[in-house]
């Protein structure tokens, strides 16, 4: 009868325990956007605490090793239960592996752009849901310095400007593709830029589906193209290994020095933030402008293809069968997918919208940021990032590290061939 008792206190207090959890209403999440990403990030949050005054949400900020410190906590068992991601091919893993809650039926996606809707799936079941887009194929320029309106049309006139400056003793590129543990991603960027517009967009997603091979004459062009800029010393501030060096948020600083230390940059919409954070009296549209990254053979595709990637919020399973699918979990995904909190990152960032309601006209009001809209609702060709639809081990290990070491001068064909024997791994898998 002792133990009875004591059995039956026991399971008392764990029914209690379970009762007052339940009560406890807070969601976790992690990510790693720094300085004023972050901070806009939180303007978000506090707009979702404020509707929602009974949920606390825990936001753990752990930099840009966020895919090694997932992957450490998901074999822990103790990831969080929310993270905005910008690798669907860790996605497509993770969901395949059983750790993510698929989202169908528990989060609306009707208000989606729709170009960006059917890569939040994974297998035909919901798995991301969209917070901001971001289009890459633009080109940076100070108009102060290369006047209103400034465009280079195709790839021969890019590098007749870019030749022309380095016989003047300028260089004409400034390129940063160090970004800590996460070093080498915006060269993808590139590669797959230059690979959209001369492989076209059906070879483009075999490459990606790893249908062709990494030693693939396609790709191969696509790594010479990119190494013509950023292997002369004469195109990139500070050569190659300025290049290296130079972190991806401080690059574009180079355009705006007096006088200019170099002339162009090829970043995605996001870099804004970066320019006005160091810059704050510039004026978007007067001060600096973009043009679309252009096309390199016409014939490969239909006008001007367009790069894109963004962030898409995953929902981890935590902790048991229903902690992933709780409703303050599901309502914070919810929201930001809303117009309200897509306006408030709009606004603090300059970037896009993944919610085709926002209010176009009230809140793109910086003319550059209404341009990449207009392209990203308007583009005939939209590819997704590469990258960040391959398997995490390629896009985000083997990859990243492969540019590196082309810009380093590791020979071409090396770095081919040990980017395909870990894609031949990770795909197999």
């Amino acid at each position: 009868m002792r133990y009875f008792k004591v059995l039956v206190v026991s399971l008392l207090l764990l029914i209690g325990s379970v009762a007052v959890f339940g009560e406890q209403k807070v969601v976790r999440v992690m990510h790693g956007w720094p300085a004023q990403q972050g901070e806009a990030f939180d303007k978000v949050v506090a707009a979702f605490k404020a509707a929602h005054p009974d949920i606390d949400v825990v936001v753990e900020v752990v930099g840009r090793d966020r895919p090694a410190i997932l992957a450490t906590r998901l074999a822990a068992g103790n990831p969080p239960d929310v993270s905005p991601i910008p690798w669907l091919g860790l996605m497509a893993e993770w969901a395949r592996a059983g750790y993510l809650v698929p989202l169908d039926g528990l989060v609306d996606v009707s208000e989606q752009v729709e170009a960006l809707t059917p890569l939040g799936y994974v297998d035909g079941e919901l798995y991301g849901v969209w917070q901001s887009a971001n289009i890459k194929s633009l080109v940076w320029y100070n108009v102060n310095e290369l006047g209103p309106n400034f465009n280079l049309p195709t790839w021969e006139a890019l590098l007749a400007f870019t030749k022309g400056l380095a016989v003047a003793g300028k260089p004409a590129w400034s390129i940063g593709l160090e970004s800590g543990a996460a070093s080498g991603w915006p060269g993808t960027d590139w590669i797959e830029d230059i690979m959209l517009r001369t492989a076209g967009p059906e070879l483009y997603d075999k490459w990606v589906a790893h249908e062709i091979p990494w030693t693939h004459p396609a790709v191969r062009r696509a790594f010479e193209l990119f190494g013509e800029i950023v292997l002369n010393p004469d195109y990139v501030l500070g050569g190659p290994v300025g290049a290296l060096t130079t972190n991806f948020g401080d690059a574009p600083a180079a355009l705006f020095t007096d006088p200019p230390q170099a002339y162009l940059h090829r970043q995605a919409t996001f870099i804004q933030g970066f320019i006005l954070n160091t810059y704050p009296d510039l004026v978007p549209g007067e001060d600096f402008d973009v043009f679309p990254f252009p096309p390199i053979d016409p014939e490969a595709v239909d006008g001007i293809p367009i790069l894109g990637a963004g962030d898409v919020s995953v929902v981890f399973k935590t902790g048991g069968p229903l902690r992933g699918t709780r409703p303050e979990v599901i309502e914070f995904v919810q929201f930001l997918a809303s117009k309200e909190a897509q306006e408030i990152w709009i606004r603090e960032l300059g970037e896009l919208a993944a919610n085709k309601t926002v209010d176009a006209d009230a809140i793109y009001t910086n003319p550059i940021t209404r341009k990449a809209w207009d392209i990203l609702l308007n583009a005939k060709v939209f590819r997704f990032d590469g990258s960040d639809l391959m398997p995490g081990a390629v896009g985000a290990g083997s990859f990243w590290q492969g540019v590196l070491d082309y810009v380093s001068g590791v020979p071409l064909d090396t770095v081919l061939e040990t980017i395909e024997q870990s894609a031949i791994e990770a795909y197999g898998k």
